[in-house]
């Protein structure tokens, strides 16, 4: 089978799909953007072609490069596992006559308003939203459903460019940051108030084949904007407990209203006093390392499942759950530049052999703001066979470490 991949190389763990596709016997051609001198050698000795454009969110140069290639040989997949590339990719495929993720489903997992008005009209529990292109329409909203509200991008992801506001005086704050007017659209939503977690799949043909719950500590509005929290998500190994249920239910209604095929999936969701309630689903592999949290906990290589599942169409393997697996970001106490640690060594000792891996930038690096997400600055993660251990031992690492800033 030959596969084109969008941007082989950048973010950095692209290039575990890269490996993943080559060691199930993929030819893969690489589209990116830097030039094929730049790529790493380990991954131009994957590759059986590449070609460069000026920019893989353009559908113009993206379908010249996909017809390019196709011109010289037949062209079996076109992929693209990061969400600024997923609606680009999906109407070039549509052009050149491509299979995979179709323009309607990857539109409906990157529009908020018109996600959830598919999803609501398909009996799917979601928070009261709309698309907005006036500070009017924000606030006959908010007069509506009352406050606290969200405003985000369309098309946003995770907490980026997200204003919560909880009167009149802060949504006029927010609508000016945001910039919501006749040539700049935004999502405007109701406040769930509630634990935030997210469940993801790998779906081959529309069926679910591999699953995972992961449940973020605190929320991640409310991480992104404090710098004293120490922000985790953790992944659990009772993904078969009857609590579990109805969010399995919810997210295999969202996967077959949104039409979606073989594609790795991340949907966020809320359970407070208004019960379950869908947050966004995104038709890709969720960010900031997570699968790498799968494979950890599930003795499994998720990026070959994802491969199997686009080359074979059949997974390779099963989770066995044996760990709980979860990181936590440690954050500088101010920003500047990084001056050095404390508490590291008493972590080591009391939690060395359930230590995955950890990001420790040497003194001398320059800060991360608060916001730039759970992998910037210091990280740690984790993993135990018992969900609530590991609560308590990330829990413990918030509180012991500290990391030094001048």
């Amino acid at each position: 089978m030959h596969v084109l991949f969008v941007e082989p190389c950048f973010p950095y763990y692209q290039t575990k799909f890269v490996k993943a596709l080559a060691s199930v016997g993929a030819r893969v051609t690489g589209i990116g953007e830097v030039p094929a001198q730049s790529l790493p050698s380990s991954i131009r000795e994957l590759l059986h072609g590449y070609e460069q454009v000026s920019n893989v969110c353009s559908e113009k140069a993206l379908y010249n490069a996909v017809r390019t290639v196709q011109e010289r040989e037949w062209v079996d997949r076109l992929e693209a596992t990061v969400e600024a590339h997923i609606l680009t990719a999906a109407r070039v495929r549509a052009a050149c006559g491509i299979p995979g993720t179709t323009e309607r489903t990857a539109y409906l997992c990157r529009d908020k308003p018109a996600m959830k008005e598919a999803l609501r009209e398909a009996g799917v529990p979601c928070a009261q939203s709309t698309g907005a292109r006036s500070a009017a329409e924000v606030r006959a909203f908010c007069k509506k459903v009352g406050f606290p509200v969200i405003l985000k991008p369309r098309d946003g992801a995770g907490a980026a460019g997200t204003w919560r506001a909880a009167n009149e005086q802060e949504l006029e704050a927010a609508i000016q940051e945001s910039g919501v007017g006749p040539n700049r659209s935004i999502a405007v939503e109701e406040f769930i108030e509630g634990h935030e977690a997210f469940y993801d799949t790998l779906c081959i043909g529309g069926n679910v084949v591999h699953e995972f719950v992961t449940h973020y500590y605190p929320g991640v509005l409310e991480a992104m904007r404090n710098r004293w929290i120490s922000p985790q998500f953790i992944t659990t190994n009772r993904v078969d407990a009857a609590s579990y249920n109805d969010v399995k239910e919810m997210g295999k209604r969202v996967i077959d209203v949104l039409g979606i095929g073989t594609s790795a999936t991340h949907m966020e969701w809320f359970f407070g006093p208004k019960g379950l309630k869908f947050s966004e689903i995104g038709c890709r592999p969720p960010g900031v390392g997570a699968w790498d949290l799968y494979c950890a906990a599930n003795d499994m290589d998720l990026y070959r499942e994802w491969a199997m599942g686009i080359v074979q169409g059949r997974p390779e393997t099963r989770p066995s759950r044996r760990f709980a697996a979860g990181i936590i970001n440690l954050r500088p106490e101010r920003d500047g530049r990084i001056a050095g640690y404390q508490g590291l060594d008493a972590v080591e000792k009391a939690f060395g052999r359930w230590i995955i891996d950890t990001h420790l930038p040497p003194a001398g690096t320059s800060t991360q703001p608060v916001d730039a997400g759970y992998m910037a600055n210091a990280w740690m993660r984790l993993r135990h066979p018992d969900y609530d251990e590991l609560r308590r031992m990330l829990d413990h690492v918030g509180k012991t470490v500290r990391v030094l800033a001048q």
